[in-house]
């Protein structure tokens, strides 16, 4: 059900993803879902839970031999490239807070830092600095893959050479640390 509505939700955007919506697209009735979640908030969570741990999967996965510039590239590359095919689903992640260490929530959001924290052990950065860093990757990736996905950006410049600069400007940030 959590797959279907993910599915659903990055065909026609998280805000128009009901539990109604949902019901057609598996042809059953609304109140069957109940079965499987309590609300559209409960659907909402397990869709977050999903695409962190999808997008972990895939930066992690992406950064699997590389360290340094080549991790940071291919961390950014796939987390950008799993945000653009999944814009519903990882709408969901945006906001939901936790409710302790063990939610679902928790854990897959630590998967996904992990993922960028292994880039970052690739650079010369001081153990009281790694949480600035980590906000300033997740910062430049979220930001430019989230406005990629709502088509913002408009300009003549290429888009992929746009973030392969943004790249190289992380790169060169995290360098002079």
């Amino acid at each position: 059900m959590v797959a279907a509505g993910a599915a659903l939700a990055d065909e026609v955007g998280l805000a128009n993803l009901t539990m109604g919506s949902l019901a057609k697209r598996v042809g059953v009735r609304a109140p069957s879902l109940y079965k499987h979640v309590s609300s559209q908030e409960d659907l909402n969570r397990r869709i977050a839970v999903l695409a962190l741990n999808e997008a972990a999967d895939a930066v992690g996965g992406a950064v699997q031999g590389y360290a340094g510039p080549d991790a940071l590239a291919a961390a950014a590359r796939a987390f950008r490239a799993f945000v653009l095919e999944h814009p519903g689903r990882y709408a969901a992640t945006i906001g939901v807070e936790p409710s302790g260490p063990d939610d679902p929530l928790a854990t897959a959001g630590q998967r996904l830092l992990g993922a960028f924290t292994a880039v970052l052990r690739g650079y010369e950065i001081a153990d009281s600095d790694v949480d600035h860093a980590l906000r300033m990757l997740r910062s430049l990736c979220h930001g430019f893959a989230t406005l990629q996905a709502a088509n913002a950006f408009q300009w003549s410049a290429d888009i992929d050479e746009s973030f392969e600069w943004l790249i190289t400007f992380a790169d060169r940030g995290l360098r002079a640390l």
